[in-house]
């Protein structure tokens, strides 16, 4: 297992979902990858229809959903201020006029302008948006009457030989990036 990514500060950052016609068949997809990935048992989840918390499956790390707001944020805020900095060093050496006239503010001004472009990202980063083609796959399939497997992957390759396993058993696969 690897740890936490460093701008989300999440575990799982890598999830896979199935949906199956019958429950049974998503039970044995389930079991099929959960063994031959050697797979614990909070990484494969079965949503069923009428599951009265499919979200709690979906995104089990939503409860630290403000620590992966912070963490982003305040990474990526950073990385932003730093490439201000840097775009400011470069091109003082450049000898732009602006940036060698008033040294002062053109660094600040980079630097700001660095540190909220970092904060966008942090913030789109929190919104997740790779994982709305995953949610609205599964809703859909529960609204179908049909059983979705999820699995959390700790890596990339990990969710790529879920995908597989669980296509090659019939399912109609979503996985976030």
């Amino acid at each position: 297992m690897t740890g936490p990514s460093p701008i989300t500060g999440e575990v799982s950052n890598h999830k896979v979902a199935a949906s199956f016609p019958s429950q049974r068949s998503a039970q044995q997809a389930a079991a099929g990858v959960a063994s031959t990935l050697s797979l614990g048992a909070a990484q494969v989840q079965l949503i069923r229809p009428g599951d009265p918390h499919p979200g709690r499956k979906l995104e089990p790390e939503s409860a630290g959903i403000w620590r992966t707001i912070v963490v982003a944020h305040v990474r990526l805020g950073i990385v932003g201020a730093i490439v201000g900095a840097i775009a400011f060093f470069t091109m003082n050496a450049m000898g732009i006029r602006f940036i060698v006239n008033s040294p002062v503010a053109a660094f600040l001004v980079l630097v700001f302008f660095g540190l909220i472009g970092g904060l966008l990202l942090g913030g789109l980063v929190s919104l997740r948006p790779d994982h709305d083609r995953m949610v609205e796959a599964t809703r859909e399939a529960m609204e179908e009457g049909q059983t979705t497997v999820v699995v959390h992957a700790f890596s990339a390759e990990q969710r790529a030989q879920a995908a597989e396993l669980l296509r090659a058993s019939g399912g109609d696969v979503t996985s976030t990036l």
